[in-house]
């Protein structure tokens, strides 16, 4: 199998590495032409701005937003979460838009508040999952189809929107590869 992580900009290699580490063959995705070679799509942390310019200068936010209409596999973290949102509250930045929910950038506050925390994840089992934030968003709201899979008081951090997965935080910054794996998985079926 191999999984795509747009190669944008942000933590690529890391993503690549936590894929590797799951035994499955990671492609850097540059270029539209490669989307065809990969049966699901990491987006990583980065500037959402920037990362959703870019998709638009390298002519591939209107083929991943077909891809994700049509049932394929995305897993958004941090700027990825966003660009997956429908609404990003204050700003009308390019975005896929493809899940329902409403996202609020920065919402921990700038770089200097970025921070850990365990976060319980029944999804995964009973061990909590070691979240990095790094000038992390939220979810503020999730439609009707959005699984909510973790909170943080009454914050929204994890959600799965059929075939859409987004994390506030950043699961590749960790040795933990639950979350890498329910992806796998997710790709898989």
């Amino acid at each position: 199998m191999k999984i795509g992580v747009l190669a944008l900009q942000g933590a690529v290699r890391e993503h690549a590495n936590s894929l590797m580490n799951c035994g499955v063959e990671p492609v850097e995705i540059r270029y539209s032409e490669q989307l065809s070679e990969i049966q699901g799509l990491i987006i990583p942390g980065g500037e959402s701005t920037t990362v959703g310019k870019l998709l638009i200068k390298y002519k591939m936010l209107e083929p991943i937003a077909k891809m994700g209409q049509n049932g394929f596999p995305i897993f958004g973290t941090c700027t990825g979460l966003i660009l997956l949102a429908k609404e990003i509250i204050g700003s009308v930045q390019p975005r896929l838009g493809l899940m329902d929910i409403n996202v609020e950038r920065n919402a921990f506050g700038r770089q200097i508040a970025s921070f850990e925390q365990d976060i319980p994840i029944p999804e995964l089992g009973p061990e909590p999952f070691h979240a990095v934030f790094i000038r992390a968003p939220y979810i503020t709201k999730g439609g009707e189809e959005v699984r909510i899979l973790a909170r943080l008081e009454e914050k929204i951090l994890f959600a799965r929107q059929k075939n859409l997965l987004a994390a506030a935080f950043h699961p590749e910054l960790t040795k933990d590869l639950r979350i890498h794996q329910y992806f796998i998985e997710m790709c898989s079926k």
